[in-house]
């Protein structure tokens, strides 16, 4: 009994013992294979650091008016008689845009001349007799005064009459009509605005740490966005009061809109070039990863442990010219490096590295998203960023 209980307790233990092995055997085969399994190298676009000539600039959000702009309103109270404009019709300066009825005013300035006409001629007759001597200084000086306030009485209704009629104040473009044939208009009612969009002024603030690099004359180019900046003009002026709740300083620029694509209130992107400065170190933004630890780009190294893999030899060589031919070392093998940089100003979709780069470094610009430190690389350059925003 105890010996069939021996005999089964020794097989028990080499199965046992059998599978612990195996497991062991195959953690340990596993672990090799994949320690030895050579990493695939990952397909990314690169570019070569070069210093660049830099423009830099302020860059503000801003709003476009017109240069002169206003909303017309009426001085005097009265019916419209006559709207003789369209929207978006081009008036001249001085133009007639509206016609009240003028009927009354025009027959008091009728009676108002020839009160002026005959108290000219009762001027005139005392004056001639003061000459002939048979006239008073007394006389004179009446007639004068009766001329002279009829003369300020006609000049009064035709002021009162020319109120009658809304004027252009300059040339431009005018807008759409807020009031009707025969309606009744009250001082201040709104007609409808004129905004001369030939030149347009860009209304914008930068923080007050950017003053000192502000003056009229410069140069500053607008755009809707970022990416496109066709407008060009010159600042005209700056506010010398640095608002002490946003800490921000007023700018006005105006620039030339022949075309008038510029509207109006329209917001703008607005960016205050700078001069040029050269060996400027600058990566196109693609290049940068911004993480909770910094920002960092990676740069394409050789791996010298690792070589190359040579190209297989062509079919049919001969053997013996292999043989002769002096062994070429193999290129190494190349690895993304991550490097931590310290970024600085961005224009133009491309950022400035202030440290961690230096010139013809190698930086891959797409395709990190899938890299590690130290993973192995290979550089197609057919598609890049850039070129793809040629493409679009």
């Amino acid at each position: 009994m105890i010996k069939r209980f021996l005999i089964a307790f020794v097989l028990l233990a080499i199965v046992c013992g059998g599978i612990v092995y195996f497991n062991i055997f195959r953690d340990q085969a596993i672990q090799a294979y994949f320690a030895n399994m050579p990493r695939p190298s990952l397909a990314v676009s690169t570019e070569k650091v070069v210093p660049v000539t830099w423009t830099p600039g302020i860059e503000a959000i801003g709003t476009v008016n017109a240069r002169s702009g206003v909303d017309l309103t009426v001085e005097t109270t009265g019916v419209v008689h006559d709207i003789m404009f369209r929207a978006n019709e081009k008036v001249a300066r001085d133009q007639v845009l509206v016609q009240m009825d003028d009927a009354v005013q025009r027959a008091d300035l009728e009676a108002a001349k020839a009160q002026a006409a005959l108290d000219k001629q009762a001027l005139d007759r005392a004056l001639e007799l003061q000459r002939k001597g048979v006239g008073s200084s007394v006389n004179v000086e009446s007639a004068s005064a009766a001329a002279t306030t009829s003369a300020a009485n006609v000049a009064k209704l035709q002021a009162v009459l020319d109120q009658k009629q809304l004027k252009a104040p300059f040339g431009g473009t005018m807008g759409i009509p807020k009031i009707d044939d025969g309606q009744y208009l009250a001082p201040g009612t709104l007609v409808a605005t004129l905004q001369d969009m030939d030149t347009m002024r860009a209304d914008f603030t930068v923080p007050e740490q950017e003053l000192a690099k502000l003056s009229i004359g410069q140069a500053v180019r607008l755009g809707v966005d970022q990416a496109n900046w066709p407008f060009t003009g010159e600042i005209t002026g700056i506010d010398p009061k640095v608002d002490p709740a946003t800490r921000l300083v007023s700018v006005r620029a105006e620039v030339a809109n022949p075309e008038n694509r510029l509207s109006p209130g329209q917001f703008v992107q607005v960016r205050v070039q700078l001069p040029q400065e050269s060996g400027v170190i600058a990566v196109l933004q693609t290049a940068v990863v911004t993480s909770l630890y910094g920002d960092y780009v990676y740069v394409v190294v050789a791996d010298d442990a690792k070589p190359a893999a040579a190209p297989a030899p062509a079919e049919g060589q001969a053997a013996a010219a292999d043989a002769a031919a002096p062994a070429q070392p193999a290129a190494p093998a190349l690895v993304a490096k991550q490097v931590f940089v310290k970024i600085g100003r961005q224009s133009d979709g491309r950022v400035e590295i202030v440290s961690g780069v230096a010139a013809d470094d190698i930086v891959v610009t797409s395709g990190q998203n899938r890299l590690s430190n130290g993973a192995p690389v290979t550089i197609n350059n057919d598609v890049t960023p850039d070129k793809q925003a040629a493409a679009q």
